[in-house]
């Protein structure tokens, strides 16, 4: 359908310029009627009593239902046939001008539109006078009769009709006037129907007086019937208007969409000037004002009534309401007045026992021209549908908030951030690229374990809210995990996400203090950016996570995404089933290192390490698998295979004459199993193997997570008689002195460290320093990855006492790690009770 034509509102002053000409239209035409008709006033008895008609017929609009379309008749057609016929022309006019003044008196209206009615009737009245005169008047009550006066009728009807057009088109357009015109057939032909009923009772009244006993009884019955019917077919408008009304109600949307989908139909049904909804700022909430005004298609932010009469029910929670027909209240009346309001309904709207708003109508447009109480009850009827509605309203809108934010942080979730990012990458910009920055907080699942979930929770929302605060604002910052939160917005290159990425890590390092203790927030970052890293925003954010997931093995540096990222993540998720296998199959295989004194070149131990080889795959890297073992819950089952593995061969080795001590890599997941100590001497006792002659070795990342986690099951490995050792010592953020606090035995320092110490004098100081007070502390101190003489000759320099490294062997099967033994022993016999002695190996 088309849009129908804007509403034109010009003010209602300009009325004058069609109510004059009808006023001079009027004199004129009375003027001639004075000259030329039958002197007035004629029998001044049934002038009066044709005036009381008159009156009557103006005042009470009859309301007609046919198929559901409303009917208004106003009978003043009927009256007016018996006065053209009994009285003379001019005295009709009079009569008519009278009559129209005490309806508009009756109804109360302005000025204006006084004058407008009254000059449209007397002009039409007139002039209808005038037709009368022109056809030669009324001769008995024959055909000839009927048909001047239906022409006299008729004229003053159709003048009428012309009049209110041009008024209409005036003040609203020619659309408007127009449209009224297109109407015009329907009360013209309720005049005719009209026009008839007024010339029967003519011909009744001619043919004795003594009719107007059975028309006044037929009179009466006819209001009765009319009344009854009237108060029928208002309850039943009612009725569906607020059917209509609820159907609407639930079929709105959101707040506002409420607003517009009601206030207007609510002001058709109270038949005001104004309906206005004012809901005061709550929560999240805004305050609220809305108006719907007649004649007008959209809604205005303001109230024609004094916002303290709207305060004044929010606070009492009981109606109000002040008119002619409503009841008294000196003060409100006068401050209505003072506003230029006539009477105001204000009812508060409730939801349960609070008072979340007020709806209010002003000005009765009907023809009674103000309320009624029984309009209080229709509308407190209303407003509490209303209620109702605004509050499902916003409840679906918390509903729908609450699905697409964070709970506790209030940041849009994975679910909105998916949804923005989807829309982003729709659109291409010459020069820009769309950055995803994946922050992920460190160590939060020790923060919850150690000190409770509440410290946790509070190290989320401060590194949310800093976020917040340090984005640019063209960014859009979610939580989309436990402990991940996502920046993404536009910029110009990878390059200068990087450099966002490393400034807003840096401005969100800070201390959190909770409860009195000072607790670090740090994050790794990862970041992808579209379109070089993907096209859609599930992809975008499975890249940007393995980008993180890198960043962290990288202690919490920011991290770009690779493709080699990808594929290593696919082959880690396609090694868990085959893991699995290979652990039922026997395919993993433990490979020994030795571990040997640096000043005399003995045999002390070895070092277990697992190593698999896939049919299909080729060598599988540890790193791998092992983390393949901790995500799909193989760990366990791998670490309970390489201590048995080792122990067994300990005991091999010492029924043989050679006792050698056996080291076990731990995970620091290891640590946290209850049930490991227990086990672990389970094994020992199985394979009789001397618990000093096992050492467990945990990275340094494990054992030194700046929490007292891992303490108590390493108290109980120590009380075990097991050797405790710190791996890869030096890669992490912890000092020697925080080992004091720890029960180990020994370090281990890092082969990065121990492999430069031929070229960098830093790395030569890290490992001095590690050895003279790891010694000082009592602790044995192994180097990892010696390769050269130069670096074996240092090492002796500074005193440290074990080795390991591809100068002495790499790992190596059992088989090969004998035939080893053989080839690397000294020839002479090895004394009873010594290790066994290995040549220099040029």
């Amino acid at each position: 359908m088309p849009d129908s034509p804007p509403s034109v509102r010009r003010p209602v002053e300009q009325v004058w310029l069609i109510t004059a000409p009808l006023a001079m239209v009027a004199v004129l035409c009375s003027t001639f009627l004075l000259l030329a008709a039958e002197s007035p006033p004629g029998n001044l008895a049934i002038a009066a009593v044709l005036f009381v008609m008159m009156v009557v017929a103006g005042t009470v609009v009859l309301q007609i239902v046919v198929r559901r379309q409303a009917l208004e008749v106003i009978a003043t057609e009927i009256p007016l046939v018996l006065a053209f016929y009994y009285l003379p022309p001019l005295t009709v006019v009079a009569l008519m001008v009278l009559s129209a003044l005490v309806a508009q008196h009756w109804r109360r209206l302005g000025a204006v539109k006084v004058g407008f009615n009254v000059a449209r009737t007397g002009a039409a009245a007139s002039l209808g006078g005038v037709v009368l005169v022109g056809l030669s008047g009324v001769d008995g009550a024959g055909p000839r009769t009927w048909a001047v006066l239906f022409a006299v009728v008729t004229v003053n009807s159709v003048v009428s009709l012309i009049a209110i057009s041009g008024v209409v088109s005036l003040l609203h357009g020619w659309q408007t006037g127009w449209e009224l015109v297109r109407r015009s057939p329907v009360p013209l032909m309720v005049n005719f129907i009209n026009v008839v009923i007024g010339l029967i009772l003519l011909l009744a009244l001619e043919s004795t007086w003594w009719s107007m006993l059975l028309i006044a009884v037929l009179a009466v019955a006819m209001v009765v019937i009319y009344r009854s019917y009237a108060q029928f077919l208002r309850q039943h408008r009612t009725l569906s208007s607020m059917y209509e009304l609820t159907q609407a109600m639930t079929e709105g949307g959101r707040e506002g969409g409420i607003a517009d989908v009601l206030l207007g139909r609510i002001r058709a049904l109270m038949q005001a000037e104004y309906a206005t909804l004012w809901l005061p700022a709550r929560g999240r909430y805004p305050e609220l004002l809305l108006s719907a005004r007649v004649d007008d298609r959209g809604l205005l932010d303001v109230a024609p009534t004094p916002a303290d009469l709207r305060e004044q029910v929010r606070e009492s929670g009981e109606t109000l309401a002040a008119g002619r027909g409503l009841p008294k209240s000196p003060d409100i009346s006068r401050d209505l007045a003072g506003h230029g309001l006539k009477d105001v309904i204000v009812v508060p709207l409730r939801s349960g026992q609070a008072v979340i708003g007020t709806l209010e109508v002003v000005n009765r447009l009907s023809a009674g021209g103000h309320f009624t109480p029984d309009d209080i009850q229709v509308f407190e009827t209303v407003a509490a549908h209303t209620a109702v509605a605004l509050e499902n309203s916003r409840l679906v809108d918390r509903l729908r908030h609450d699905a697409d934010h964070d709970t506790l942080t209030k940041l849009p979730n994975r679910r909105q951030v998916t949804a923005a990012l989807d829309e982003a990458v729709k659109i291409r910009a010459p020069g820009e690229v769309v950055a995803l920055l994946l922050f992920d907080v460190d160590r939060l699942r020790e923060v919850n374990e150690s000190l409770g979930h509440a410290a946790g929770d509070k190290v989320l929302v401060e590194v949310a809210e800093r976020l917040r605060s340090c984005a640019p604002s063209s960014a859009l910052v979610g939580r989309v995990g436990g402990d991940e939160f996502l920046v993404t917005l536009r910029l110009e290159g990878a390059t200068e996400a990087l450099d966002l990425a490393a400034g807003l890590r840096e401005q969100i390092r800070a201390v959190v203090t909770f409860d009195g203790l000072t607790l670090d927030v740090d994050t790794a970052v990862g970041v992808a950016v579209h379109p070089d890293h993907g096209s859609g925003a599930a992809v975008l954010l499975q890249r940007v996570d393995l980008a993180v997931t890198a960043a962290k093995s990288a202690s919490g540096s920011v991290r770009l995404f690779n493709p080699a990222l990808e594929s290593r993540s696919l082959r880690r998720l396609g090694l868990a089933g085959d893991l699995r296998r290979a652990l039922d199959n026997g395919e993993v295989e433990v490979y020994f290192q030795p571990k040997v004194t640096l000043r005399d070149r003995r045999l002390v131990g070895v070092e277990c390490l697992a190593r698999w080889e896939d049919r299909a795959l080729g060598p599988v890297a540890p790193e791998d698998f092992v983390a393949v073992a901790e995500h799909t819950g193989q760990l366990g089952r791998l670490t309970e295979f390489v201590l048995r593995e080792g122990l067994r061969r300990s005991r091999d080795w010492a029924h043989g004459g050679h006792p050698l001590s056996v080291a076990v890599n731990l995970s620091p997941r290891t640590l946290t199993d209850q049930h490991f100590p227990a086990q672990v001497r389970e094994l020992l006792e199985e394979y009789g193997v001397p618990p000093q002659r096992l050492t467990l070795e945990i990275r340094e990342s494990g054992v030194l997570d700046g929490t007292d986690r891992p303490i108590p099951i390493l108290c109980r490995l120590r009380d075990l008689g097991v050797r405790l050792s710190v791996d890869d010592f030096g890669t992490g953020d912890s000092s020697l002195a925080h080992l004091r606090r720890l029960p180990v035995h020994e370090v281990k320092v890092d082969h990065r460290f121990v492999q430069g110490m031929a070229t960098d004098p830093g790395d030569l100081a890290i490992v001095n320093a590690v050895v003279t007070l790891s010694q000082q502390f009592g602790l044995a101190v192994v180097a990892e990855g010696v390769e050269s003489e130069l670096t074996l000759e240092l090492l002796q320099d500074i005193g440290c006492e074990i080795g390991q490294g591809f100068l002495f062997s790499r790992p190596l099967p059992y088989e090969r790690l004998e035939a080893w033994f053989g080839a690397q022993v000294e020839p002479e016999a090895v004394p009873a009770g010594e290790l066994p002695r290995l040549r220099v190996v040029p």
